[in-house]
Parts: structure tokens; C-alpha cells; sequence
């Protein structure tokens, strides 16, 4: 898939989204990609994790022991990447703010772990995820993501592998631009803090 093929999708979803938007990162856009909304299709969302496999080169493939996904957003991408990799997938919860696996889930010692995000914007959340997947025993070999919103600024310990580079400009809470501080915000993501 191409950029522009992958930006249809998320147009011909209603996913993209023009507004003023505080990101789950805490800093605000005038964009916004709701994956939920281009995942919610399941033959989409086979497309986009079909491409995305595609993209991770064949030697990463070949060691993957297990998909894990943080809640909620890489959850659906994560599933269905798990599904075209032939492995399974599992996901880290917040229940009280640090990621961890519930459900019974778990990572054997040693296990190599393919992460899975929907969108990276600062890493934070995916330097986290990738923390409670080593704390569990687990060795994270790279981040695969459907978006790139980083603008190459993310510093992550593992390579990064994102179907897309989206560059729309974020701005810090104290920057925001005049215009867009007109705008009333709004804050779309999973995240509560």
C-alpha cells in the first residue's frame, strides 16, 4: 500500500478528522486519526495488517514468537496483524496507569515479541509497553505501527516499522496556535489523564 492508498482508507472511514484534538501524548492537533473507526471494518483492517506485515522484513517475521498490543487502540490492529503472522496476540491493560498483561495472559521468559500500535506520536506510550513486556520476561524486537505521527523526534529502544509517516504538526499545550485555541477541543482518544 502506498501513503496515499493508506490515507483513502482512513478517508473513505471517516477517520480523519479535522478539528482541534488533545492526542492521548497530551499535546493538541488540528487532526486527528480515529483508527478505531478505519479497524472497524474487518476487510480493512485485513488490508492494513496484510500491508504493515509487509513491511517487516522477513527475518523479523521469522523470529516472532507472539504479537502484543497496548490497550485499546493496538488491540484490533494487533489481533490482526497476529492473525496474518500466524501468532498469537495478546494486550497490556492500564488498570492503574503502568501497562500489564491480565486475562491470564502471559510472556514466556526469552519470548520475542513483535509491539503493535496503532498510532506513535512522542513513544511514550510504546516505551512503556515495551517496559512491561520486559518486565514480564519478554524481549521486544521492534514496533510496527499503522501511523507514524513521531516526526522523527521518538526515541525508541527497539527499530520502528510504521505503515505510514503522517506529519501533521502538534503542538505543546502552551503553543498552540491562536486560530486552533478557537477551535472548542476535543479529546477523542482512550486515555483519560
Amino acid at each position: 500500500m502506498t501513503e496515499d492508498t493508506v490515507l483513502a482508507e482512513f478517508r473513505a472511514s471517516e477517520a480523519l478528522l479535522s478539528g482541534h484534538f488533545i492526542l492521548s501524548s497530551g499535546r493538541h492537533s488540528a487532526n486527528y486519526l480515529q483508527c478505531a473507526r478505519v479497524l472497524m471494518d474487518p476487510d480493512r483492517a485485513g488490508r492494513l495488517a496484510l500491508a504493515l506485515a509487509q513491511k517487516l522484513p522477513r527475518e523479523l517475521r521469522a523470529e516472532i514468537d507472539r504479537v502484543v498490543s497496548p490497550a485499546m487502540g493496538g488491540i484490533i490492529i494487533g489481533h490482526e496483524l497476529g492473525r496474518t503472522l500466524g501468532k498469537e496476540a495478546i494486550f497490556l491493560e492500564r488498570p492503574t496507569g503502568t501497562f500489564e498483561l491480565r486475562r491470564g495472559f502471559r510472556i514466556e521468559p526469552g519470548e520475542k515479541v513483535l509491539l503493535v500500535e496503532d498510532v506513535v506520536t512522542t513513544g511514550l506510550s510504546s516505551r512503556e509497553a515495551i517496559a512491561a513486556v520486559e518486565k514480564d520476561g519478554g524481549e521486544v524486537l521492534a514496533l510496527a505501527a499503522l501511523v507514524d505521527r513521531t516526526l522523527g523526534e521518538a526515541e525508541l529502544p527497539v527499530p520502528f516499522i510504521p505503515l505510514v509517516a503522517i506529519n501533521f504538526p502538534t503542538y505543546a499545550p502552551e503553543d498552540v496556535p491562536a486560530e486552533l485555541a478557537r477551535i472548542p477541543v476535543t479529546k477523542p482518544g482512550s486515555r483519560r489523564n
